[in-house]
């Protein structure tokens, strides 16, 4: 698949077929993760598969904790039709773990450590592409609290759970959602 069709084809999914992910297929889509760019070639990521049920129950409970939690906070309105069920019907949850330390010269910086983060973001989009050219559908989910997240799934204090990759065979088409125009978001200095 061409790089530039995976990147227009590719949807977020929130609807899974219960089909079994092989071991080998989601190995392969970490190890495309594996290749991000990172700071210092930190390589700052981890990364956690999720296939057992009473994990995925334990985060779907935060994730709607958060979720109702968000709707009384700011009153975004849509968070009352945004379901989280789709963390229970995934075959797979890849969470994706930082290591602050891995960060490069940005430690150093007033405003902190970021580029761990980064890295782990450019692992995470190579992972969506990876996985949409192998035919599966995937979702970048972080409505989670953090601490709460570190105690569900036994990461240590120090590292970050940067997202939760969900994954599987979608169950249906996802229309593509509208771009603005490109032009409209670029500015050159000439």
């Amino acid at each position: 698949m061409d790089v530039f069709e995976a990147i227009k084809g590719r949807r977020s999914c929130r609807n899974f077929l219960p089909d079994p992910v092989p071991e080998e297929t989601i190995l392969k889509i970490i190890e495309a993760g594996t290749w991000a760019p990172s700071p210092l070639n930190a390589q700052p990521w981890e990364f956690l598969v999720i296939k057992e049920q009473g994990t995925k129950e334990k985060i779907f409970e935060e994730a709607e904790r958060c979720r109702n939690w968000g709707l009384e906070t700011s009153g975004w309105k849509w968070l009352e039709r945004y379901q989280v069920d789709f963390l229970k019907t995934a075959p797979v949850l890849i969470v994706v773990i930082g290591d602050p330390k891995k960060t490069g010269l940005d430690a150093f910086f007033k405003e902190g450590t970021v580029g761990y983060q980064y890295a782990c973001a450019a692992a995470i989009q190579n992972m969506h592409l990876a996985a949409h050219a192998l035919g599966l559908g995937t979702l970048w989910f972080t409505l989670y609290d953090k601490k709460n997240m570190r105690e569900i799934l036994d990461i240590p204090p120090e590292k970050n759970p940067t997202s939760i990759v969900c994954l599987g065979k979608p169950a249906g088409e996802t229309k593509a959602p509208p771009r603005k125009e490109v032009a409209e978001r670029v500015r050159f200095i000439r």
